[in-house]
Order: structure tokens, then sequence, then C-alpha cells
């Protein structure tokens, strides 16, 4: 029988990746994730593995990057700026091709920012962070069970494709405490991989894992790089559609946002408007394809996000190519309230509101 817990959406993400097999966790507390951390430095314990608080973001995400080369499943997390100062090591897990792992927990903010609810680091996140030409697997957990689903998946979707997977989870979904269903353990050895550093005799030369970039043909990197980036988005694109058969008004949300925007939905069917929602669960690859179920009478789209621009907005109209009038419902760091996404649905009918300002 499967063991159901009461769990906070940060213990669920924690424990989803300890049962995912993750024996190695640095990271550094920060608001609103701290739990992830905290969960971790007990959880560790008894598993047999590895738990460091770090001296700081930078020095644990460089901790990750030594554990998984030598082949263990290796975690980090932050939130707000902590998730900004990982990010040169994360763009050298990508040039190293190392299968790291790591949750962002969204709060609200620009610098040192806020501690409570947001959705704006969007374009930290699916637009690469750190320097150079890269993405990372984004997913979007709307819910503490897909916290924990999520999390325990990463790791084998990670090594799938030899490259990071980020967690893109938000404060609200978070702190709120849900009934999950627990998965199994997996069995992993950390000598399961080839890729994987291992100690050698005297005489034989040692593997070595860095920057590829320096030990390959630049122009065969790119090419091999750009080849895998393309397959990973042709195989990798998730989301969940509700309504968007007939629907005149489609919403596209993600995280907390998207549980409001279901229910934005059943309200406005039951006052006979056609609004429908695409959730993208993976927000890079960005799901390009759920659009493709869009009927001849759908009239706009709207994002409902918690953030100022409308971040998730413009890539909206970049893969649809601008095809459908594109709005965006921007609420910072509140929750978005689900008549307000009804009346801005019957506003765009009615042709009173006004489209997505492209900052």
């Amino acid at each position: 029988m499967a063991e159901t817990l009461l769990i906070k959406g940060n213990e669920a993400l924690a424990e989803g990746a300890i049962r995912g097999g993750c024996r190695f966790y640095a990271g550094y507390p920060i608001t609103p994730q701290s739990e992830i951390l905290e969960w971790m430095a007990k959880r560790q314990k008894e598993v047999g593995g590895v738990f460091v608080q770090g001296e700081s973001e930078i020095a644990s995400v460089n901790m990750v990057f030594a554990a998984r080369a030598l082949g263990s499943r290796a975690f980090t997390s932050s939130s707000g700026p902590g998730f900004t100062l990982k990010q040169e090591g994360i763009a050298y897990w990508v040039s190293a091709e190392l299968p790291g792992v790591v949750a962002c927990v969204q709060r609200y903010g620009i610098g040192d920012g806020f501690i409570g609810a947001g959705q704006d680091n969007y374009w930290q996140a699916v637009k690469g962070g750190g320097n150079g030409d890269y993405h990372l697997i984004t997913l979007a957990p709307n819910s503490v069970q897909e916290n924990m689903d999520m999390a325990y998946e990463s790791f084998e979707l990670a090594e799938k494709w030899m490259h990071p997977v980020l967690i893109l989870s938000d404060a609200t979904i978070g702190q709120m405490i849900e009934p999950c269903q627990a998965r199994p353990y997996k069995e992993y050895s950390i000598d399961q991989y080839d890729w994987a550093v291992k100690g050698t005799p005297i005489g034989i030369k040692n593997k070595v894992i860095t920057d590829k970039t320096y030990n390959e043909d630049i122009d065969q990197w790119n090419a091999r790089y750009l080849a895998k980036c393309r397959k990973i988005i042709e195989e990798e694109q998730r989301w969940e559609s509700t309504m968007v058969e007939d629907a005149e008004v489609v919403l596209i949300a993600y995280g907390i946002s998207s549980r409001v925007a279901e229910g934005a939905v059943r309200m406005a069917r039951a006052q006979g408007i056609k609004l429908g929602l695409i959730r993208p669960i993976t927000l890079w690859p960005f799901p390009r394809k759920a659009f493709e179920e869009l009927s001849g009478s759908c009239k706009a789209l709207v994002t409902v996000e918690m953030n100022m621009m409308g971040q998730l907005c413009e890539d909206v109209m970049l893969y649809t190519k601008s095809k459908y009038p594109t709005y965006a419902i921007t609420t910072a760091y509140q929750v978005p309230a689900i008549d307000e996404i009804v009346a801005f649905a019957q506003d765009i009918l009615a042709g009173t509101a006004k489209e997505q300002e492209v900052f």
C-alpha cells in the first residue's frame, strides 16, 4: 500500500529527491526554501547520505559539481538572490555535461527582494541565467505531490540527457501542506555510470570532468550540443490542457497561478464564458505543441503570472509567432484572484482589454 504523507511542499520536494536516490546535498538557508535544507539535514543522515551547509551558495553549487562528478546523485536548492549566486556554477554544469539538479523556490522582488511569494525568476530560469548559450530542463510543479514527483524523477531525467534539471517551484507551493503519495525508494549505485570519476591505479590516466569546450573541438561541441537541445525540445515538452477545444480565450499559467487559473475556467464555464487553460509542465522546453490543439474559435491568449512585466507572456508570443492577441494578468507578489481573471476574460471578449506591453 502506498504511503500517504501530510507534508509541506518544500519537504515533499526534498523527500522526493531522497527517494529518487539523492545522497549528497549542499545548500545555504534562504526563505522561502529553507525547509528543503532542514529536511535534507535530517534525512541524509538517516539514509546514509551527506549533508553540507556550505559557507555560501557559491560554495554549495560547486560542492554539488564535485559530488556529481564522482557519480553521486547530488542536489542543491535556493531562492531569489541565492539562486542568482549559483548561476556561474550551474553554467559550468552545462559546459561539463554534468547531470546536476537544482531547485529554485521563487520569491518576489529585485536584488535582495522580499520573502513573499512570486514568479519573477522565469526569465532567469528559462533563458540560461549564467553566461553563454544554454537552457536548463525546467520543470514547474503546481502541487505538493508534483514537488515530490518532479524531484523524484529529476535525476534520471538529467542523466538521460547529461544535462542539468531545474525544478522551478514557488513560495506558495513550497509552504502549503497537502496530502502526498510517497514514492518508493530507488536503488542507485555511485559506480553505475562510466562517465563518473573513479580512482585509478598508478600508471593509468585518471578521468577529468571539466568544461568540455576546452577539451573538444569547439565547432564539434557546438554542433553536438545544439543537436541534443533539439532532441530535448522534440521529446520532453510537457503540458496539461483544460477545455481548450472550443475556448475563445485561453489562459496560460504555471505553478500556483495555474491552480487559480483552473478555478477561473470552472467559474467562467458556469457563466457560459468559453475559457480554457494550458498549463506548461516544462517551461523549457516550452510546450509549443500545446498550442496546436487550439481551434479556430480562439480569439486571445492570456498569461496569469506573479510578476510585473509578463515574463511568461513574452515566450507565449514568441512560440505562437504572435498568431493571437496576447494579454497578461500580472499580480506582482499577490496570488491572482479567480473572479478578476474571469472579469478580464470578459473585457477581452468585449474589446476593452489592453494587450500586453513588451518591456
